[in-house]
């Protein structure tokens, strides 16, 4: 092994770990690799930044922009709409019918869009249904995953994986040479869900128990407001009830009307009554500092509320994709002022957020409990922050554009598939044509691209040219071959399989691509192989992050919602990676011969 390839290796080894841990998001560790490579001569200062420029990152970003319009213009939530009506109340057929619709959606769109729009329709049938929202999001979860494996742009390793091959010189694959493994890995995950992968399903709390998965802070209590009382004439903001003394003002009520969405700069007066909800120590704490009356022993439900106000409104979000809150503080953003609605819980990777709400940083994933005026509601919908768990009101969408949205990426495919035009060319041209015909605003084309996932991409794709500059792609390759080459080709497929897919849990999968396509390529130069089914299977395995709920953002955007526990997925997903291998390993070298 020379210093190249043992420096290499180092990089890789610590890429990994620290993609595992979390603790600095993934483009900058992409950024971070970016550099090293660079910095240590394993890439020239061109290669260090031919990431930006590659074909597959354009091909990425404008996929981002043509899905927007599908989504903007209400394409993606009539069709989820229509077909998952045809599900009924059944179980099964409504596992079924979800994947169908997720999967079919996953590939012309990105995965975790197709996972987004259909989110609060499978929310509402859950409420409809009465069938626990945890039955059905990791399956819907799972098919945009395996959906996205049908067609070139259904996800970016695809799109890498073809750069790759392109880069080296070997024939690629065009638009729907995915489409028979895709669609035979799409059916056996369908299979499994519905006949027994429900039956591993989590039974977590049902949708119509709503707001009691949260378990409330102690007391929802009212503090009267007398003349002597150090609070009156003072504001909500200057009476410091949150930062003091970690306490939230529900309502205020003055001369017997309730405000159900109090300003900071609501000011208080003698009489006024303040419902507010916190823990008791902390209410007889401020009794006692601010010389209020408390009502300690009423302990006072917050549906009281809901059911005496039609304008209430207790409603569950979650953290959208590309949300610019993420990473920001409820106080920070002026939460409540800015959107008419008091968080009065956060629920993170199984945890109930209760206390210091106001200083939590919120994370992409995160649900929240809101409480607000009913009539703001319009807001939150419109904007590109949060998904309301209820149906999506489609009011808000371009639908007059929604047959040119559609046409436009019909356009694509021809351009694609007939004419002949290299896939991110083709793709440029439809993201600039919807923004044109106005089914996309600029700043919402913008807003549509996931740019940490750009950012990573175009960080990583360097790390690939190092190990194949350093010869590492090569000395993996034939340590994976010396090792498995004698129980034939099938074995070191296998291998490769098995391989991508550990990889890809503690990693991104378009990261796990870039650094496992050049291995399967060099194997199957050594085995004398046809490398395209090589790295399709390399493909299979990195888009199928089954085993945990950080093994992709899809999985993320549902672990909130579903209110799932870490192992839930682990349980559920790991006989469906079994099938897939399985499936994999039996229909790949029939499709796609090894040639060996």
């Amino acid at each position: 092994m020379t210093f190249e390839i043992g420096l290499t290796l180092t990089i890789i080894a610590v890429a990994v770990i620290l993609f595992a841990t979390e603790k600095l998001r993934v483009d900058v560790i992409a950024m971070l690799v970016l550099i090293t490579v660079g910095l240590t001569g394993l890439v020239s200062a061109e290669e260090m930044f031919s990431g930006f420029s590659n074909p597959a990152v354009i091909t990425v970003w404008a996929v981002y922009i043509v899905s927007g319009a599908l989504f903007r213009t209400g394409v993606a939530d009539f069709l989820g709409e229509q077909i998952i009506k045809l599900a009924g109340n059944s179980e099964p057929r409504l596992v079924a019918v979800i994947m169908l619709t997720c999967g079919t959606m996953s590939a012309f769109m990105n995965n975790i869009g197709a996972a987004a729009v259909l989110l609060p329709a499978v929310a509402g049938i859950s409420r409809q249904a009465k069938i626990p929202l945890s039955r059905l999001l990791i399956p819907l979860s799972f098919s945009s995953l395996m959906g996205g494996n049908m067609t070139l742009i259904g996800t970016p390793p695809n799109v890498l994986a073809t750069s790759l091959l392109a880069e080296r010189g070997f024939e690629t694959f065009s638009f729907f040479d995915f489409a028979p493994m895709g669609i035979i890995v799409f059916l056996t995950g369908i299979l499994y869900m519905t006949f027994f992968g429900r039956h591993l399903l989590p039974q977590h709390k049902t949708a119509d128990e709503g707001t009691d998965a949260y378990r409330y802070q102690d007391y929802v209590s009212e503090i009267t407001v007398h003349e002597d009382s150090e609070v009156r004439g003072k504001t909500l903001q200057e009476i410091r009830l949150g930062a003091d003394y970690d306490l939230t003002v529900l309502f205020v009520i003055k001369d017997g009307q309730m405000q159900t969405a109090p300003h900071r700069n609501t000011r208080i007066d003698a009489g006024d009554l303040l419902i507010v909800e916190g823990q008791l120590d902390n209410l007889l704490k401020a009794r006692e500092k601010l010389k209020v009356d408390v009502e300690e022993e009423k302990g006072v439900a917050l549906e009281t509320f809901e059911d005496s106000d039609t304008d209430l409104a207790i409603v569950e979000a979650t953290v959208a994709p590309r949300s610019p809150i993420a990473g920001r503080t409820l106080r920070g953003m002026q939460f409540r002022d800015r959107y008419g609605f008091t968080v009065v819980a956060l629920r993170r990777h199984g945890e109930v957020i209760t206390q210091r709400l106001r200083d939590v940083r919120i994370e992409f994933g995160d649900t929240l409990l809101l409480k607000g005026p009913a009539h703001r509601l319009v807001n939150l919908r419109q904007g590109n922050e949060f998904l309301l768990l209820e149906p999506v009101d489609r009011e808000t969408r371009r639908q007059h554009k929604a047959w040119l949205s559609i046409a436009i990426m019909g356009l694509v495919l021809v351009l694609t598939t007939v004419v002949g035009l290299h896939i991110s060319v083709a793709m440029v041209i439809g993201s600039v044509l919807v923004v044109v015909s106005r089914c996309l605003t600029m700043d919402e084309a913008y807003q549509s691209i996931e740019w940490r996932s750009i950012f990573l991409i175009a960080g990583m794709l360097p790390l690939g040219i190092a190990m194949e500059n350093t010869g590492t792609a090569r000395f993996l390759a034939e340590g994976m071959v010396n090792n498995l080459g004698t129980f034939g080709p099938l074995a070191v497929l296998a291998g490769i399989y098995i391989l991508a897919s550990l990889i890809t849990e503690p990693m991104s999968n378009a990261a796990a691509t870039v650094l496992i396509v050049p291995i399967a390529i060099d194997i199957a130069i050594g085995l004398g192989a046809d490398p395209r089914p090589f790295v399709l299977a390399t493909v299979i395995a990195c888009s199928t992050s089954f085993l945990t709920p950080v093994g992709h953002q899809a999985n993320v955007l549902v672990f909130g919602p579903g209110n799932y526990r870490f192992f839930d997925f682990t349980k559920v997903g790991l006989p469906l990676n079994v099938c897939i291998f399985v499936v994999t390993m039996i229909f790949l070298p029939i499709l796609w011969p090894l040639g060996v």
